[in-house]
């Protein structure tokens, strides 16, 4: 490989970095924003939650389908127009009047950020074509990164500029991502005649499953919608039609021949099943922990959104030291070790929460984050090693579609079981409750990670 391609190929990774890492980094930013989106919109925490649920919601919906648009009319193009859509509702989301303008510009933004990761990671199978695996680490640096460190760059932003400085904190990054994307990224081999283009997009219409994204987009929302009012009014009808809404998404998805989530892959492949099942319950604990943290730690201990983001960073900085030792862990001995230690961290870091008290010292503290924040690095490197494991080369694509979207609804059902745990009031009891039924879910995870076979090479 000479110079010129070296430089030209980093360069290429680099400018997808840049967009990939504004999904995560938006999605755990607003972590250390909740308790101050409380005071501003007179909210309570169950209100608030739907600002990250619904985020989660349309991001999970957004990289499959934008993936798929990204095929058609051409990748760079739809890399190009995610920065827009995210440099736009970064500038206006900050003067939203109501929460319910706040929720639609973080949905456009979702929709923008979400199409990035597609669109960035089929330019780099597509373009660089020595050394991919060490390509695809190098952007897991960025992606998993932003999530971990998200907190801590919140906290200092909030401290400068309140809550809309999450918005504007993007602008720097898009800003230099646009104009890398248009000089550095390889164009789109496309036909761009009129012709052409109206038929790749009837084309691409054809290929959508569009009456089975609307029913699960349809039917998580009245499920959430269901849930987060159990705990003070149950909206019951909501959780009837959302159970409706889902008979109809598994007859819609089990006739159509390209359907929005392939269902019978789960039933032909249950090791790929267990691997998604895991990667769900991790991202219940994990974004309990990065969500329900940061309130506990401004409501009941009062601190500042600078100091929370300083202890969140405990579980970010231990995450990034674990993860390249990891990776050399999972290439010697296979997944199922450091996910014992992940499943082991998971249920001993909750655990230690009962010992937390409103005069524990920021040590303490930092002891018990650090040790959660372990499991991270653990979960991220072992659990994608065994969905490689787990998939055939053929359905890679869906595959790892599939494992993004099991992060989502994780991170959808923790805002739910936060709504739970804090409906009434957060404080220490509340905490201790939370380290209690995360703790249970460790256990659990420590039970699916045994069923990895001991060995280097296969999977359960």
């Amino acid at each position: 490989m000479t110079d010129f391609v070296q430089k030209r190929r980093n360069l290429v990774l680099i400018t997808v970095a840049l967009g990939i890492l504004l999904n995560p980094l938006n999605s755990s930013m607003i972590s250390v924003a909740v308790a101050r989106l409380q005071q501003v919109f007179s909210l309570s925490f169950s209100q608030v939650s739907w600002l990250i649920s619904t985020y989660y919601l349309a991001s999970a919906i957004a990289q499959p389908v934008m993936g798929k648009v990204a095929d058609s009319v051409g990748r760079k193009r739809v890399f190009i127009i995610g920065l827009i859509l995210v440099t736009v509702t970064s500038v206006t989301a900050p003067f939203a009047p109501t929460f319910a303008w706040l929720i639609a510009l973080r949905l456009v933004q979702s929709i923008g950020s979400g199409a990035l990761f597609p669109a960035g990671m089929a330019m780099v199978r597509q373009w660089v074509t020595e050394r991919q695996s060490q390509a695809i680490a190098f952007l897991g640096i960025f992606s998993s990164g932003a999530a971990a460190f998200g907190p801590s760059i919140g906290g200092f932003a909030m401290h400068f500029g309140d809550w809309p400085a999450l918005f504007m904190i993007n602008l720097p990054i898009i800003l230099v991502g646009i104009l890398m994307a248009i000089f550095l990224l390889p164009p789109d081999k496309f036909d761009n005649s009129a012709e052409a283009r109206s038929s790749g997009l009837k084309a691409l219409f054809g290929q959508l499953d569009l009456l089975g994204i609307g029913f699960f987009a349809a039917m998580i929302i009245l499920v959430l919608v269901f849930l987060l009012s159990i705990s003070q009014h149950a909206i019951w009808w909501t959780g009837i039609v959302g159970i409706l809404l889902l008979a109809a998404f598994v007859w819609q998805e089990l006739r159509v021949a390209r359907p929005f989530i392939d269902l019978r892959m789960f039933k032909e492949n249950m090791s790929f099943t267990w691997v998604e099942i895991q990667f769900v319950t991790v991202n219940i604990i994990f974004y309990c922990i990065f969500f329900g943290i940061p309130d506990y730690l401004q409501e009941a201990r009062h601190f500042d959104a600078q100091v929370t983001g300083l202890l969140m960073l405990c579980i970010a900085g231990s995450s990034v030291i674990v993860s390249p030792l990891t990776g050399m862990w999972v290439e010697k001995s296979g997944s199922r070790p450091p996910l014992l230690l992940a499943g082991l961290c998971l249920t001993v870091g909750p655990i230690l929460f009962l010992t937390i008290t409103l005069h524990s010292s920021i040590l303490w503290m930092s002891v018990v984050f650090f040790i959660l924040g372990l499991s991270n690095g653990l979960n991220n490197i072992g659990l994608q090693t065994a969905l490689f494991a787990a998939s055939p080369a053929k359905m890679m694509g869906v595959a790892s579609g599939l494992f993004m979207m099991a992060r989502y609804m994780g991170t959808i059902l923790s805002t739910v079981f936060l709504g739970f745990v804090f409906s009434r009031a957060i404080g220490t009891p509340e905490l201790h409750t939370l380290g209690i039924a995360l703790a249970i879910m460790g256990l659990l995870v420590i039970a699916m990670s045994l069923r990895l076979p001991k060995g280097r090479h296969g999977t359960a």
